[in-house]
């Protein structure tokens, strides 16, 4: 069940056009390709890497992202707008049974469009972890929700 790398981390914003302008012309990130998740999302790319997800944040967010993601905070200014810090792993039976014999809760979940298997948990802290695993390794393995299952 190892991890590979830091995958990408998400902000939640209020103004999700002008939070892309900023990252594009401030720090040279390029909006690029993402999942339809069928809520509003922007992913920004350090040359061929997604490193940046923007989604809308606040009081107001779609039904599909509270059902997809879940939201710890209404914030969209100061720390709490980060919404979670994603991991590439490896092993995912080995993490589910890990995760199950510690008895720490989690979310499964699956973007077929991009090929991962998702775990979410919260850290001890209140911090969302993302675990992004190659659907392969989910044969047999049901999410309990996929991106193309929310209504358009």
């Amino acid at each position: 069940m190892p991890l590979l790398h830091l995958q990408h981390f998400l902000i939640q914003t209020a103004d999700l056009a002008g939070t892309v302008r900023w990252y594009e012309e401030v720090l040279g990130l390029r909006q690029g390709p993402h999942p339809d998740f069928k809520f509003p999302v922007a992913w920004l790319y350090l040359g061929d890497t997604d490193v940046l997800h923007l989604t809308e944040g606040g009081a107001g967010v779609s039904e599909n992202r509270m059902r997809y993601l879940g939201q710890q905070s209404t914030e969209t200014h100061g720390s709490g707008v980060i919404d979670h810090v994603a991991f590439r792993a490896t092993g995912l039976a080995d993490m589910i049974a890990h995760l199950k014999a510690r008895g720490i809760a989690f979310t499964q979940r699956q973007v077929s469009a991009q090929g991962l298997f998702q775990l979410f948990l919260i850290d001890p802290n209140g911090v969302k972890v993302e675990l992004n695993f190659e659907n392969a390794e989910a044969e047999g393995i049901p999410p309990e929700l996929m991106a193309s299952e929310l209504p358009s």
